[in-house]
Parts: structure tokens; C-alpha cells; sequence
């Protein structure tokens, strides 16, 4: 083989690596694990790693925040990204220069292969491990590791952490994990280390979580238990274990929920504050000026742009929550994408009421399902009488098509996958004019 020399050309290479491409999963670590020993992959400074169904890539942000605020030199792994590959990585709070990516491709792919004995890894794990290896040679003081899918059996566990988050959980990717919170739970939970700090920011965490702890002897940190949230409409308090903060402005990531994972966020500083301190002001401001494109992310203009990654029944009712809680919009239009296994009917139940008009569209990944086969399953359980539907090539048509309809007092929402959020903002974050502000 030729070796790659551009970040698209090793991209390209890992797709064909694995007879599944680039959507191919495999859980398991000894293949990777094996990868890594051969790479001596380790790291020296503070690890963190952040599981759970939704929350990991706000929480991922507001500790790289708040933790960069401090003075701590950070380095944040996270995917999938949204637009670009090179996002998955960041570095001091900006996304890293391919050639970062290229030199350990390199890498892993010598070691992949060195005693004569190659080892198969997936899309997936030939990336994780070349961004593992990146950040481990940057003389970081603090990695942040966002989980995939899983936990127990993700490539990411084969890092030891130094303190665990595990956020929501709730039922998604239950063909690989399980179906029940508990089941889900237990997988979650599998990145917990004995003796070392774990924040579990679910008010209501399945029963199985909590097992693992005591099983493991993690040093459990429970919302409600060891930390709690108290605030009203202008601010909001944090205490816990030894550390109180108080008049806290709310986190500026959009959306009731960041509350919870903000004070997941705390609990791990206070958890980790030997290791890294922490100062008030840091906290205040990394609260201040985080920020996570595709997060309940509102756009201004005519009509109003809202963008959001919820792609499963419990990220899309927080969606719902947040939504409504905007006020009033004469007509409500959706850009929605997703992929085939989703649980659509809890999705549409919860989000349904709110959307006017929907505007289903095509995703570039064979896992997706088409934007017409998502019109019928819509059609199917839709009561409305007033709601419309139409099926689109990619999001950016849809996009183009509901800005045709819209009047400059409407909302857009985009929301579904990642590949619905990324695919408008290939060009840049659009802002929008209606088509009756144009002379």
C-alpha cells in the first residue's frame, strides 16, 4: 500500500479497512488494546472521561472551559464531529491542524501491522487511537475523553481515568447495548476505575450504575447525595463535598438540561481538586464563554435558525422542552434527518406538537434512512390536520425549501443527527433572511 499523505487520504484508508466501512462497529478492546501496546500509548497528565446517552459533548466543553479559564493547558477528544474531521480533536479550545492527525495515522498503521501480524481495526478505532496517540505527545495538563457509544467495551476505556462523568442515560443504540436503562447502564458504567472519582449527574441513575460503583470501589459522587443545584430565573448555586460557589450566571450553552450537566462539570473539579485546582473566577467565566455549535444553538435572524444534534426520544424532548420555552413563533418548520434504527414514534410524539411543517431529508451514510421513508413514518402516526410534510435530497435543500416557505417571524429548527446539523452548516453558520425581506 501507498502510504496516505493528507488527512482525507488516511480517512479514506480507514473506511476500507474494515469490511463494515466507516459505520462498522465491533465492540471490544483486545484489538485495540493490542494496537496500543504496541504504540506505548500512555498518558502522564489528568485524564477525564464523560459517558452517558446525551450531555458528553456540552460536558466535554464546559470542563475544556472552565479548565482552559484556569490557566490548564487541555487537549479534548469528542465525536462524531459535525462538519469537519478535524474537530474530533481539540487543542487549547481549537480544533487541531490535520497534520497532527496525518504523523500518527502513521503510527498506528506500523503498529498496527509490525511483527508480521496485522490487526484489524474499525473506522472508529483506527482514529481513536491515532488521536489518542496525538494528544498524548502534546504535553497537555488535562485530556478530556468523550466515550462513544458504549463505555465498558469502547475504544476509549483503554485509558485509565483519573475521574469518570457518566451524564444521562436513557435508551439509544439498544441493538448493541441493551434494552432497559439498567442494561445500558451497566455498559455505561464499565469506565469506572476502583479508588478513582466517578460524577453521575442522572437525577434518576439506574440502579446498575450505582452497583458497579460499589462493586469497583469508585469513589461514587451522586447528584441529590454528595452535590446539589439550587438557583432561580436569574442565577444559579452549586455545593458539594467541600466546595459551595454561588450566583453562578447560567452556563451559556442553551437549555434547561446544561444545568445538569454543569453540575456534573463542578463535581469532577471538586473531585479532582488535588489534581487541579480550580479558582472561582475560572468557573464563572468558563460558565460564561463556552461554546458547542448544534447544542440548542440559536442563530438570529429572519426567520430565527435553531440548530440541534438530538437524534433519540431523550435528547428530542429536551429539545420539545426547549422549544417551547422560546415563546411564541407564528409557524414552527423542522429540517429532520436521521439514521434507520432510531426510535422515531417517541421522537415525533414528543416534538410533533410543536412542528408546523416538516422538511424530511436524505443524509450522506448508508445507516441513514431516506428523507421519504421518514415522510411515510411520519404520515403514519401524525393527528394533525395542519401539519405538512415534504422529502428532500440533502439538509441543505431542505434547508433552501423551508426558507422559501417561511416568513421572516417563523423558526427553523434543524435537528435529528449529526449529519443533519453538519450538512447546513457545510458553507458556515447560515443567517437567514426570508425571501419576503428581500426588495
Amino acid at each position: 500500500m501507498e502510504t496516505p499523505t493528507s488527512l482525507q487520504d488516511w480517512l479514506a484508508h480507514c473506511e476500507r479497512l474494515h469490511p463494515k466501512g466507516i459505520n462498522g462497529i465491533e465492540l471490544g478492546l483486545d484489538r485495540v488494546r493490542s494496537v496500543a501496546q504496541r504504540l506505548s500509548l500512555h498518558f502522564t497528565c489528568t485524564v477525564i472521561t464523560v459517558a452517558g446517552t446525551n450531555g458528553k459533548g456540552s460536558t466535554c466543553a464546559m470542563l475544556e472551559s472552565i479548565l482552559g479559564q484556569a490557566g490548564y493547558r487541555t487537549g479534548v477528544y469528542t465525536s462524531p464531529h459535525l462538519v469537519h474531521f478535524e474537530e474530533r480533536m481539540r487543542l487549547l479550545g481549537v480544533a487541531a491542524d490535520a497534520s497532527k492527525f496525518v504523523a500518527a495515522c502513521a503510527d498506528v498503521e506500523r503498529a498496527r501491522g509490525q511483527n508480521g501480524s496485522e490487526i484489524q481495526l474499525t473506522y472508529f478505532e483506527f482514529t481513536t487511537l491515532a488521536i489518542l496517540l496525538a494528544l498524548s505527545r502534546e504535553g497537555l495538563d488535562v485530556v478530556i475523553l468523550e466515550v462513544g457509544l458504549g463505555g465498558r467495551l469502547d475504544a476509549v476505556n483503554i485509558i485509565d481515568t483519573d475521574c469518570a462523568i457518566i451524564t444521562s442515560i436513557d435508551l439509544d443504540h439498544t441493538e448493541l447495548l441493551g434494552n432497559d436503562r439498567e442494561a445500558i447502564g451497566f455498559e455505561k458504567a464499565g469506565i469506572m476505575r476502583t479508588g478513582r472519582p466517578v460524577v453521575v449527574s442522572d437525577p434518576v441513575p439506574p440502579q446498575s450504575v450505582l452497583d458497579r460503583a460499589l462493586e469497583v470501589g469508585a469513589d461514587l459522587w451522586q447528584v441529590g447525595k454528595d452535590f446539589n443545584v439550587s438557583g432561580d430565573k436569574q442565577q444559579w448555586g452549586w455545593a458539594g463535598r467541600g466546595r459551595r460557589y454561588s450566583g453562578l450566571a447560567y452556563p451559556a450553552l442553551r437549555g434547561a438540561n446544561q444545568l445538569v450537566n454543569a453540575a456534573g462539570v463542578l463535581a469532577a473539579l471538586a473531585a479532582l481538586r488535588e489534581k487541579l485546582p480550580v479558582n472561582a473566577q475560572a468557573v464563572r467565566n468558563g460558565l460564561a464563554f463556552v461554546e458547542l455549535p448544534g447544542r440548542f444553538q440559536i442563530i438570529p435572524g429572519q426567520p430565527t435558525l435553531v440548530l440541534d444534534v438530538a437524534h433519540n426520544p431523550h435528547s428530542v424532548a429536551a429539545l420539545a422542552a426547549n422549544l417551547d420555552a422560546m415563546g411564541y413563533f407564528p409557524t414552527t418548520h423542522a429540517v429532520f434527518g436521521a439514521m434507520a434504527d432510531k426510535d422515531l414514534a417517541p421522537m415525533f410524539a414528543k416534538v410533533g406538537p410543536l412542528i408546523d411543517r416538516w422538511y424530511f431529508t436524505d443524509l450522506p451514510t448508508p445507516r441513514a434512512a431516506t428523507g421519504s421513508a421518514l415522510a411515510s413514518q411520519w404520515a403514519a402516526q401524525n393527528t394533525r390536520k395542519d401539519a405538512q410534510a415534504t422529502a428532500h435530497a440533502d439538509p441543505m435543500a431542505a434547508l433552501q425549501a423551508a426558507i422559501a416557505a417561511a416568513d421572516p417571524t417563523d423558526r427553523i429548527v434543524v435537528f435529528g443527527s449529526f449529519y443533519t446539523v453538519g450538512g447546513v452548516l457545510t458553507h458556515g453558520v447560515p443567517r437567514l433572511q426570508a425571501k419576503h425581506l428581500n426588495p
